[in-house]
């Protein structure tokens, strides 16, 4: 059985580069940020329905990851992420993404800590929220039921810390 885990929570927190970690260090397959390939390509500012597009676009990803996985699928970014996306941006989330977030779940998720410095990207879009972007996360996670894990430090400690949460859901 492949478990999935979920790497999730607001950007510039290290999503992309510790589902990669993860992956390299358990031999496993992982799944990119669908939402990054897709905005450069368009060759223009984004709409809502492309957030539709996004979430469609990364469980499709999903999918193919999942069957070159080996006992683990790391995930960087989900339905959360387009959720909290679209809410925040349009004060609404296509019900697609809301059935899917609710049928479509992972064994783990880990919710990155806001404690790296925000570094500047052409497609970020909220230096300033990002407590409240956190706790939109946070309260998600909690209320949902989802079993969660906080992932924080900077460097190794930050990996070591997803290790121990991958660990103690474990046993």
């Amino acid at each position: 059985m492949i478990r999935k885990i979920a790497i999730t929570g607001p950007e510039s927190t290290g999503k992309s580069i510790l589902a990669e970690q993860l992956a390299a260090h358990y031999h496993t397959a992982w799944v990119p940020e669908y939402a990054r390939e897709y905005l450069e390509k368009i060759g223009r500012q984004y709409e809502e329905k492309d957030i539709l597009l996004i979430a469609q676009g990364q469980l499709e990803r999903e999918t193919v990851q999942l069957k070159k996985a080996t006992n683990y699928l790391f995930c960087d970014t989900e339905m959360l992420v387009t959720k909290i996306w679209s809410e925040v941006k349009y004060d609404r989330c296509d019900p697609w993404i809301l059935h899917t977030l609710d049928n479509h779940r992972y064994d783990l998720y880990l919710l990155c800590d806001i404690d790296l410095p925000w570094q500047y990207d052409p497609l970020r879009e909220h230096p300033f929220q990002r407590q409240f972007l956190f706790d939109l996360y946070f309260n998600e996670l909690k209320n949902r039921g989802f079993q969660y894990a906080l992932v924080c430090g900077t460097g190794n400690n930050r990996l070591q810390s997803a290790l121990n949460a991958i660990e103690n859901f474990l046993h």
